[in-house]
C-alpha cells in the first residue's frame, strides 16, 4: 500500500497511537513520523485477497495463524518517552505462538513469525530497506515473503540460525515454494489468479 508522508510535529510512539486508534484512514510510524497510507491499486487489493485464500487454506488445521491487514506490528527500538520505533501493518502478517501485544487494546502485535508485503512503487524501497531492518530485531521473525504487482515474481527471504538471511526468488505462474517455519504452500498461480501481465500466460490450472 502506498505511503503519503503526513508534515506534522514529530510524536512518540504513544501520542501515534492515541491519533491512530481515533483516524479514519491509516498511518504508519517511523520514528517519530507519522507516514498516511494511501489507496492500494485493484492489482494489490486481488493479490493480497488472493494471498489470504491461499495461505488461510494452507494453514487450516495448524498452529499458526493469519492477521490481515489491519493488525499493526511494532519493531524496531521502542522509547516511549523519545520517539524511536516502526509501528506498519503488512499485508499479512503469520503468529504461531501465543500472540503478544503491545497493550490492553490487542491491536499491535509483537511476536509475527512471518510478513507478507505487497510490493508497491512508492513503498518497495522502504519495504526492502529500513522496514526490513526493523523487522529483523523481532526474534520470533523467521520469513519476509515480498511480492510483486507488475509481474508473476515472489522472494523468499528466510533466517538462518547464525542471524543472516538467505533469499530465493520464484519467478512465474508455473512455480511454487513451501514455507517450512509454518508449513505453509504457496502458488504463485493462485496468488496472482485474475491479474493479467502483458506476455505471461493465464490460462487455468488442470484440475484432476
Amino acid at each position: 500500500m502506498s505511503r503519503v508522508f503526513a508534515k506534522q510535529p514529530q510524536v512518540t510512539p504513544d501520542e501515534y497511537l492515541s491519533l491512530e486508534r481515533a483516524a479514519d484512514f491509516k498511518s504508519e510510524y517511523f520514528d517519530g513520523h507519522i507516514y498516511q497510507m494511501a489507496g492500494a491499486s485493484p492489482e494489490h487489493s486481488a493479490i493480497v485477497f488472493n494471498l489470504y485464500t491461499e495461505v488461510g487454506v494452507s494453514l487450516r488445521g495448524k498452529s499458526c495463524r493469519g492477521l490481515s491487514n489491519d493488525t499493526k506490528v511494532r519493531s524496531g527500538e521502542l522509547v516511549t518517552s523519545g520517539k524511536k520505533g516502526l509501528f506498519s501493518y503488512p499485508d499479512l502478517t503469520i503468529v504461531c505462538d501465543e500472540p503478544l501485544f503491545h497493550d490492553e487494546h490487542r491491536d499491535v502485535l509483537m511476536n509475527p513469525k512471518a510478513i507478507f508485503e505487497v510490493l508497491s512503487p512508492s513503498t518497495e524501497v522502504f519495504d526492502r530497506t529500513k522496514k526490513f531492518f526493523r523487522y529483523q530485531t523481532i526474534e520470533t521473525f523467521t520469513d519476509y515473503i515480498l511480492i510483486a504487482q507488475d509481474e508473476p515474481h515472489i522472494e523468499h527471504l528466510i533466517r538462518q540460525p547464525d542471524g543472516g538471511w538467505t533469499l530465493y526468488v520464484y519467478t512465474g505462474l508455473e512455480n511454487s515454494f513451501h514455507i517450512a517455519s509454518i508449513d505453509c504452500a504457496i502458488t504463485l498461480r493462485e496468488v496472482y489468479a485474475g491479474i493479467n501481465f502483458p506476455d505471461v500466460a493465464q490460462e487455468s490450472p488442470t484440475k484432476t
